[in-house]
């Protein structure tokens, strides 16, 4: 028996990345693995894969990359067009879940505030002023958790579909522009219901920005500035920003619904500390609870597997991934990409030329770009299909592409 300690202790499995965090990139980075003998050796991951990875996620977009971590190693970082990692693009709909993480640490920052929390019902004089008097009495009834899974029987923008019990069942047609266009806030508050709250899920911008609304009255901050403080700094982020232009228009206020813009190995800071339960290094940023509920199905939306502006794989509809595995899409291609089972995070950078336009963002950015992506026409779904590859498709593939890199 007295050589049994010893064998024991020599088999002890090896924490990977878990006291491992980066530095900001103006101070070294991250830590990088190069050779594919070493990524497959410490990281677990097969480079000729992940190549196939990015050659797919090359025809899902104009511009963009790919990028993966697993075990604290940053494995794989390739980019195409004006894909760069000084890059600071908007990412459209990704812009989402930092806007939950945000109201996530909201919450728990002024529990004494809004002690209900996510049950929270929020139209009203207490949470959301700008409200009244309601257009509609059932929105009465509209809590934060319904707002942030979008099941609060907002009506989608365009013609997205009303989900109920998982089948696209309510054909909604777009909704009609006012006569008089009405303010950023209003113009979400103001979204008609499709049907009762809690009663079907709908894709709805106007239900994440209605909560980032709450938020700020909650904490008597603008949103950016709320994330500066409380995850970029921390962080250690480089030049970001929320993208306010809109043509000739800047909005007054970030938009929950989206178009935040990090530079790509940033997001990857965020994706970590969420992938490590909101920690930081020795900080608690984001409370590790909140992001439980992200990661699994939800009881504010039973329609649809988006938990909290997240999309989860509870239920095995990509059949390439693993099940704990949620993530993030956004328009133009974009996608963060968490699987804990995995110890694994992902980034697909994306996106057109309009959204690496500086204008949007108000950041400058130099850095070299050959010009070979322009006119660039998306890539068909197959041989058998004449449509473009989508922008939720396209994520779903590199989650299934890039989980089936995996070799330990």
């Amino acid at each position: 028996m007295r050589f049994l300690i010893p064998v024991l202790l020599c088999i002890a499995a090896p924490v990977f990345g878990e006291d491992y965090f980066p530095k900001p990139d103006s101070a070294g980075g991250w830590r990088t693995l190069k050779d594919a003998a070493a990524i497959r050796k410490t990281a677990g991951l097969d480079l000729r894969r992940l190549d196939q990875a990015f050659d797919y996620a090359t025809r899902t977009s104009q511009h963009g990359g790919l990028l993966v971590v697993r075990h604290g190693w940053l494995v794989y970082e390739r980019y195409y067009g004006r894909g760069n990692r000084e890059a600071i693009p908007a990412t459209a709909s990704v812009g989402k879940v930092y806007t939950s993480i945000a109201v996530g640490m909201g919450l728990t920052e002024k529990k004494a505030a809004i002690p209900d929390g996510l049950d929270t019902k929020v139209f009203n004089s207490k949470y959301l002023p700008q409200a009244m008097p309601l257009d509609d009495p059932a929105k009465a009834e509209i809590t934060l958790g319904q707002l942030l899974s979008m099941s609060a029987g907002l009506h989608g923008e365009g013609s997205n579909p009303g989900f109920i019990g998982g089948v696209p069942s309510v054909k909604l047609n777009p909704i009609p522009r006012p006569a008089t266009p009405l303010d950023q806030d209003l113009a979400a508050l103001r979204t008609p219901l499709w049907t009762q709250p809690g009663g079907g899920y709908s894709y709805a911008s106007s239900s994440p920005h209605i909560a980032s609304i709450v938020l700020r009255n909650l904490t008597g901050m603008e949103m950016d500035d709320y994330l500066d403080k409380r995850l970029a700094k921390p962080m250690g982020w480089g030049q970001w920003a929320w993208a306010k232009r809109r043509g000739d228009v800047v909005l007054p206020h970030a938009a929950g619904g989206g178009d935040i813009a990090l530079r790509s190995t940033d997001h990857l800071r965020f994706l970590y500390s969420v992938l490590h339960k909101g920690r930081w290094g020795n900080q608690q940023l984001i409370p590790a609870d909140y992001i439980a509920l992200c990661g699994k199905p939800t009881k504010w939306n039973t329609h649809a597997p988006m938990s909290l502006m997240w999309e989860n794989n509870a239920d095995g509809h990509l059949a390439g991934a693993p099940k704990d595995a949620f993530f993030k899409s956004g328009g133009g291609g974009y996608g963060v990409i968490v699987i804990p089972s995995l110890d694994m995070i992902i980034y697909k950078m994306s996106g057109d030329d309009s959204q690496y336009d500086p204008a949007r963002t108000g950041l400058k950015q130099d850095y070299p770009y050959d010009g070979s992506r322009e006119g660039w026409t998306p890539a068909l779904r197959s041989q058998f299909s004449d449509g473009p590859i989508g922008t939720d498709d396209g994520v779903r593939r590199i989650v299934e592409m890039v989980s089936a890199a995996v070799v330990d």
